[in-house]
């Protein structure tokens, strides 16, 4: 054959092409009988069926589809070469209380692969109080005690700030947190053009978490018009607000949902902005947004994909050009679903989370400690997360094609899907009169709690699996110390540098004048004259009426009933001396048995119930011994379907009436035989559609464990 018949002759060209029809069929008859639909179409708690295969057709129309990397509507990123020259900032949080051991780590970590500042504040510091004047409790918890100048430059301290990215998300202390960042730029000698990043404010984002403001809603539209009018002429590369989904996600969102309120947010944000004379094109390009990442792997890419198409063309709406509509995404593995038990196997969770967000464009990215939920991160946690960046990047090469998962038919249909939904949603947001009052009405929580709900209950009868916790838990598992925290030994230390910092004679004069003058520049003037960070935020609330309030969106984390559970038997075994223990009595030959005693197993040890087996009994009485010399108070009943109905009745009988307080279960559930065998005595069934959580905390409730 040669070269040119080669080039337009096709491959194969003898062999049919098979249809989807033919695959249909041909996977239909693998299914032996059991429907497609239930069977092969998965669920997402988005709303959005997946098929289990897609292909061309599915993605014929698209209107994103036409698309390169770098142009509108920026589906594929906002660089046309992605990655490719400019990778991710690794942007770890080091959430350690004192400013010198944020410090330390920070030092530790910029010559081991971090290339970013990512300042998590504390409580006391977000609220705009000083160390020694919040309730001891907010002292440390979150991130770092920051009230002052001082406290900024020994937290920062050796770090240059007009090469390395700098990231905060300051709440409504924004411009007080600010003005110390400018103080220290300008004590430094540094040019404040060159600072990048982020001190991002989201009132509507803390509103949502915590269900109130420390002020009134237009005066703090009114300090974030100010700011980033501020931004946009001093520090053009400064972001000034970050739209934050955390809330909704560590409520228990959908992906779509998340995205959805995060749209909303910054669209009312852009209108905010806009009523006080700050145009589209100087507005957008302050705003950022913040993702958690969860464990659906595609469902996360194409979220990040979907929120740059949405952003665009809400940006557009807004008559904002080009530039105004590329959106900055900010991503951070998510704490949702993040486990106290099995800890390492956070690991392996981060590690796809990660992979998400790099796939699907994000700009920064943190990736949570593997026990981060547990304590703050010592130098080995802390190097395992910033190696899962250095994996990426330099093992995996992430970072040498821009969008990487661009062209999948399955990415591109679903980032279709997930625009359109949360497209859908962001518009019943709308037509409330946006996300103020939508929080005040309460859509958003009905919302995320019907979805939270659902996700519960997946977890409680375990058709989400939790590895470690309500899946495979690990009997032989040596938990990790935690550390106690004296806040108020915490909150003693601080109070001591805050009097040596302090300076109330010279910073009376600067105050006075940003109580007149509430301007950038005038705070950053108060913060050198040594007025502290609550100092500053004081004056510059001299005339702010009372914060609106909303219901709450509490955080959890999905795998806490599960723990409660766990944690209920070590404390009852630690009480006692002994752990609760069950028999799996098994019945009959060991092909009869095995597979329901394994799967028992697994079911009762997620409760750390201490298992053991019997030998194999093939007669009534032989099995009766056996459970009598075991004297466990919980048996289960091991064997098969068509074996039990001539032992059971006969076994659950002659063990009610020898050891009446044996708590006796069946592994299994033969319909048939249901009734009939809880008359013989059996309480209840452990089998594949049973509430999990519901059982076990019902035998718990039955031997006293946690009573």
């Amino acid at each position: 054959m040669s070269d040119q018949s080669t080039a337009t002759e096709p491959l194969f060209k003898d062999f049919p092409l098979p249809s989807y029809d033919d695959w249909r069929a041909a996977a239909e008859a693998t299914l032996k009988g059991a429907p497609f639909e239930k069977r092969l179409v998965g669920h997402t708690y988005e709303g959005i069926d997946l098929q289990p295969i897609y292909n061309a057709a599915d993605i014929q129309g698209l209107p994103h589809l036409g698309s390169l990397p770098g142009q509108a509507p920026f589906v594929r990123d906002t660089s046309p070469l992605g990655d490719r020259l400019n990778s991710w900032a690794v942007a770890q949080e080091l959430p350690h209380p004192l400013p010198a051991h944020f410090n330390a780590a920070l030092q530790a970590d910029l010559p081991r692969g971090q290339n970013a500042v990512n300042l998590p504040l504390d409580a006391a510091t977000l609220a705009g109080l000083d160390a020694d004047q919040a309730p001891t409790e907010m002292v440390g918890t979150g991130g770092v005690s920051i009230s002052g100048l001082a406290d900024l430059e020994t937290a920062l301290a050796g770090v240059n700030l007009e090469k390395t990215p700098f990231y905060a998300q300051a709440s409504t202390t924004a411009f007080a947190f600010t003005a110390l960042v400018v103080a220290l730029l300008e004590k430094q000698g540094k040019d404040l053009k060159k600072l990048q990043g982020a001190i991002g404010m989201d009132p509507l984002g803390q509103l949502a978490r915590a269900g109130s403001l420390p002020r009134d809603l237009p005066g703090i539209y009114d300090v974030m018009a100010r700011l980033s009018g501020w931004a946009a002429d001093h520090a053009p590369g400064l972001h000034t607000i970050t739209v934050q989904g955390h809330p909704y996600h560590d409520g228990g969102a959908s992906a779509v949902q998340e995205l959805a309120f995060a749209l909303a947010t910054g669209v009312e944000y852009l209108r905010e902005l806009a009523d006080r004379g700050v145009d589209v094109n100087t507005a957008a390009p302050r705003i950022r947004m913040a993702f958690s990442l969860g464990g659906n792997l595609f469902m996360e890419i194409a979220r990040l994909r979907a929120a740059r198409l949405l952003w665009s063309r809400a940006v557009a709406a807004f008559g904002g050009d080009e530039r105004a509509q590329q959106l900055t995404l900010h991503g951070r593995t998510s704490r949702f679903n993040k486990t106290a038990f099995d800890p390492y196997v956070n690991m392996l969770r981060v590690t796809t989370e990660a992979f998400a967000g790099v796939v699907g464009g994000c700009d920064s990215l943190h990736v949570g400690a593997f026990d981060e939920i547990l304590r703050e991160p010592d130098e080995f946690s802390r190097r395992i997360s910033r190696n899962v960046h250095t994996v990426l990047r330099e093992e995996s090469g992430l970072d040498r094609t821009a969008d990487p998962a661009g062209g999948s038919y399955y990415v591109e249909w679903l980032t279709d899907a997930i625009a359109r939904e949360a497209w859908t949603l962001f518009q019943s947001v709308e037509k409330q009169g946006g996300m103020f009052a939508a929080l005040e009405a309460g859509f958003p929580q009905s919302e995320i709690a019907r979805v939270s709900s659902k996700r519960t209950a997946a977890v409680a009868a375990r058709r989400d699996r939790i590895v470690g916790v309500n899946m495979y838990a690990n009997m032989k598992e040596k938990f990790l110390p935690i550390p106690t925290v004296d806040r108020a030994n915490l909150q003693r230390q601080r109070a001591q540098l805050l009097g040596q910092i302090r300076n109330e004679s010279e910073a009376g004069a600067a105050l006075e004048a940003l109580a007149r003058d509430p301007s950038l520049p005038a705070a950053a003037a108060a913060a050198r004259a040594g007025a502290t960070l609550g100092a500053i935020a004081r004056a510059l609330r001299t005339d702010a009426g009372d914060g609106p309030r909303a219901t709450a969106i509490p955080a959890s984390r999905v795998a806490i009933p599960f723990e409660s559970l766990r944690q209920a038997t070590e404390r009852h075994t630690e009480a006692t001396g002994e752990r609760p223990r069950v028999l799996l009595l098994n019945l009959g030959k060991v092909h009869e048995y095995k597979p329901r005693a394994d799967f028992s197993r697994g079911f009762l040890e997620v409760a750390a119930f201490q298992v053991e087996d019997s030998p194999p009994c093939g007669e009534v009485e032989e099995a009766v011994d056996a459970a009598v010399k075991a004297e466990a108070p919980i048996v289960v009943f091991c064997g098969s379907d068509k074996g039990y109905p001539e032992r059971i009745p006969a076994l659950a009988a002659r063990l009610s009436q020898e050891r009446p307080d044996t708590i006796l279960l069946l592994a299994g559930y033969p319909q048939e035989h249901v009734d009939s065998f809880r008359g013989a005595g059996v309480d209840d069934f452990i089998h594949l559609r049973a509430n999990c959580l519901e059982l076990l905390t019902t035998l718990q409730q039955r031997l006293g464990v946690g009573a």
